[in-house]
């Protein structure tokens, strides 16, 4: 819908927006339905109007494009190949590996099963007439480049919300709707930087150099999460640290995306988005369940050895957020040595003054002339 660079970059940034708004709305309406109305189940019933409100909308609003459909098939046996990759993995790691230690031969037979099935779903896809995941699209390194770094940063990230809520409960005994409220700066900080700054930077200096930024503001709050005290205060402790993820998100979510769909063609343009969403949640699912069962086992071994229950957990909570510094710093790197970055502007062919008159005086001229005063 947005070819042109500049254009592109605003509509990018009105989606992250967007996005923070939701997850604003989230954090507060959580908080509230726990704490204050019927038990914490709603949480999850309270999706159920939304996404039919969703469903609909998107049905009356969004235009209708053509494409293969199912008339051809789908690529089934593709599609259990990778979720079941995916989930044994998640479990060999949360289940066996909690359980019986890294090394231990169910674990390792377990993940052996699962790297094979996901061996088995890339030769799937490289030899099916009609892939689920086409592996022409890892031919740009920008966009593997900036998939593979969305991973690394959301798996950091999603070990902070989860293990951070956890840790503001249960040792600093915060409720679930001051633990929504602790986190609203990140969700705000985003939104804020989504909108307009974060666009205006990527069109001045590029995506990848704000990529770069905004992981370094994010890879700065986690290492100071690492640090969080047994008895931390709010605007001392965690404020900072909150905005600090706030400003990073904002920086990286836009750029992240302008990268991973610089060079998808119309055709490949719902493929490239639709991997992006699917690196995020990957990335998410394996990395809160590495983190959280390394916090779990350095919380035991803190107990075993003397430690109150209050510093066993914290002590495992700042591993947890130490590792989770360290898969942004690996995307660091990424973003450095792998990712290259788009030009800014394309470049434009000279016009005659009369054309521009001509185009300025017809209602799209007119439209766009008075459009671009915003």
């Amino acid at each position: 819908m947005f070819p042109e660079p500049h254009e592109q970059a605003r509509a990018i940034g009105v989606y992250s927006f967007v996005a923070a708004a939701g997850g604003s709305i989230g954090l507060l309406a959580g908080g509230l339905l726990t704490t204050q109305a019927i038990s914490w189940h709603w949480i999850f019933f309270i999706n159920l109007p939304i996404g039919i409100a969703a469903s609909v909308l998107a049905h009356r609003w969004l235009e209708s494009e053509p494409g293969i459909g199912l008339a051809h098939g789908a690529d089934a046996l593709g599609a259990t190949l990778v979720t079941s990759a995916l989930m044994l993995g998640v479990y060999t790691i949360v289940g066996e590996a909690a359980d019986n230690g890294w090394t231990s031969s169910r674990t390792l037979v377990f993940g052996a099963i699962a790297l094979l099935l996901l061996v088995g779903f890339v030769v799937r896809e490289a030899t099916h007439p009609r892939p689920l995941l086409p592996l022409r699209v890892f031919k740009s390194r920008d966009v593997s480049g900036a998939n593979l770094v969305q991973a690394l940063m959301v798996a950091g990230m999603f070990g902070l919300f989860f293990l951070g809520s956890l840790y503001m409960q249960r040792v600093l005994r915060y409720d679930a709707l001051k633990i929504g409220l602790a986190f609203l700066p990140v969700a705000l900080s985003v939104g804020a930087l989504s909108v307009d700054i974060s666009p205006r930077l990527c069109n001045r200096f590029g995506a990848r150099p704000v990529l770069l930024w905004g992981l370094t503001f994010t890879l700065a709050g986690l290492a100071l999460f690492a640090r969080a005290p047994l008895d931390a205060g709010y605007i001392r402790d965690i404020l900072p640290q909150m905005v600090l993820l706030g400003v990073g998100g904002g920086l990286s979510l836009p750029a992240l995306m302008t990268l991973a769909m610089s060079s998808a063609s119309k055709e490949d343009a719902g493929l490239a988005s639709g991997l992006v969403s699917t690196t995020a949640q990957v990335g998410g699912a394996l990395g809160l369940a590495v983190l959280a069962t390394v916090s779990t086992a350095r919380s035991q071994e803190l107990f075993i050895a003397g430690a109150s229950f209050d510093a066993a957990l914290t002590g495992g909570y700042q591993l947890a957020f130490g590792i989770g510094a360290g898969l942004v710093l690996a995307s660091i790197a990424v973003a450095a040595t792998v990712v290259r970055g788009t030009p800014l502007f394309r470049p434009v062919a000279r016009v005659e003054p009369s054309l521009v008159r001509a185009a300025s005086e017809n209602p799209v001229g007119r439209f766009k002339r008075e459009l671009s005063k915003f």
